[in-house]
């Protein structure tokens, strides 16, 4: 189950366990605060599209009855960890991952199959102080495998009219965002900035578009990572319960 240099984290919710590589991307809070913004219905059909080592899938179907979810990812290891993470804790029959490119997905599993698209993508164009030290590092921040518009084009194609997708990105490309899912008839319905503490500048952004809605956006109350003494607001300990909250 484990290989030289993995370990095995608990993620304290329900006993659920993730496999990560040491030396490789790990899961950080944005992909934490993005299954916990996601709400599903049971029954719902759901991909997560980047999925890295399956953090996303394991926490919704941990949180959700009765969802079936697909996660995608196209570095080969990685995607192997995933799997390996899937029946670690038992979630075979309602978790699958495909090792694949995001931008060919939606013609491999079909269009307009999914109630629920989810998306942690790389945050970074490659111009942006590109490193070519460390692959995997690369491949998780910069947009090598697809940029924006590829991951929102992709959640549109594959979600029913109606569907929602569910992205966590910087703060600083909400422009960017806001204007390709306008492009692919993703409708902003609820929008939410998370700030490091209560003076700075928000970091990351927490999107809820909705396929074919009318405009109308919901700007909700910011969340706060930090308190002025340093320590967790609240709100992030109810989100991440005893787990070792990682800096934003």
């Amino acid at each position: 189950m484990i290989k030289n240099g993995e370990r095995i984290d608990d993620l304290n919710l329900k006993g659920l366990l993730i496999i990560q590589h040491e030396a490789k991307f790990k899961f950080g809070m944005d992909a934490v605060l993005l299954a916990n913004f996601v709400h599903a219905k049971k029954g719902d059909k759901i991909i997560d599209l980047g999925c890295g080592t399956g953090i996303i899938p394991i926490l919704i179907a941990g949180k959700t009855s009765d969802t079936y979810i697909y996660g995608v990812e196209i570095q080969k290891d990685i995607s192997d960890m995933a799997s390996r993470s899937v029946k670690l804790n038992k979630f075979s029959d309602r978790i699958q991952i495909i090792n694949e490119d995001i931008r060919k997905i939606p013609e491999i599993l079909g269009y307009e199959k999914f109630d629920i698209v989810t998306s942690n993508p790389p945050y970074l164009p490659i111009k942006t102080g590109f490193d070519k030290k460390n692959e995997h590092e690369n491949i998780s921040r910069y947009e090598i495998n697809g940029d924006l518009e590829d991951f929102i084009k992709s959640a549109f194609r594959l979600l029913k009219f109606g569907g929602k997708f569910f992205m966590v990105h910087r703060a600083d490309r909400i422009v960017d965002i806001v204007y390709n899912l306008r492009k692919y008839n993703l409708e902003p319905k609820k929008i939410r900035f998370v700030h490091p503490y209560v003076n700075d500048k928000p970091n990351i952004v927490l999107i809820e578009s909705k396929k074919g809605a009318k405009k109308g956006t919901d700007i909700m109350k910011p969340l706060f990572v930090y308190k002025e003494n340093g320590e967790y607001t609240q709100e992030l300990l109810d989100i991440y319960g005893k787990n070792t909250i990682m800096e934003v």
